[in-house]
């Protein structure tokens, strides 16, 4: 990987489950094809979807990142690779469009607490290939008035949003105001009820790259977990 190269660790359903399906289509681009997709015939979808459109439909274990300096890609695909190894899979619940903050997301529809594990020790244990963030990019972070532990999250993992902050999420929308939820989330509710009605199991580790800024990510690894 290129020093401007990512990676994000993420759960991403498999290419042949219908909700993989839905979720490139509403988008409109196959993260792992890294080909478009045709979106629904709505108005304005292909503009509400075009900031999660680049980050591939998922939700986020670990946050994007650069590889720290003397680190590659073989030894972190290992390492994630062991990881997978100790993780059994588990049983995903059933999926629901929610309001997050303004984004419409997939958000799971009861509690589960392998789900929170399993994001937990993905932040923690390839923390060590985590290149640290450049003070820009902290400072943009800053800016989204953070709380507290957010900001002390920020300061050691380079991301606000980990353990106690995390929230598992599919985002499906930019923000969107009050006039445009009231279109865009019974759309989407009618888009996703078939893909999201059923319980399935979180099976891999996947890992999304980004060759530079502004590129789009792509699967690029799943890593079967066997625990």
């Amino acid at each position: 990987m290129s020093p401007e190269a990512r990676v994000g660790v993420y759960y991403c359903p498999c290419e042949d489950d219908p909700l993989f399906t839905s979720g490139a289509a509403w988008l409109g681009r196959d993260p792992f094809l890294g080909a478009p997709v045709t979106q629904p015939d709505l108005r304005g979808i292909e503009e509400v979807t075009a900031e999660p459109r680049g980050y591939g439909f998922h939700a986020t274990l670990k946050p994007p990142m650069r590889l720290a300096s003397g680190g590659s890609w073989a030894s972190f695909v290992s390492a994630a690779d062991r990881l997978a190894g100790q993780i059994a899979p588990f049983e995903l619940p059933t999926l629901a469009v929610t309001n997050l903050h303004g984004f419409l997301a997939l958000r799971e529809t009861s509690a589960c607490a392998p789900l929170q594990a399993f994001a937990d020790v993905c932040v923690e244990e390839l923390d060590r290939f985590r290149a640290p963030p450049p003070e820009a990019e902290l400072a943009r972070r800053r800016r989204a008035r953070l709380t507290e532990a957010q900001d002390t999250m920020l300061t050691r993992w380079g991301y606000p949003y980990v353990f106690g902050e995390w929230l598992f999420h599919m985002t499906l929308t930019r923000r969107l105001s009050v006039e445009e939820h009231a279109v865009w989330r019974p759309a989407a509710e009618r888009f996703f009820v078939e893909a999201t009605a059923v319980k399935r199991l979180v099976a891999d580790i996947c890992l999304f790259t980004q060759t530079g800024p502004g590129a789009p990510f792509v699967i690029a690894k799943r890593l079967t977990l066997s625990g």
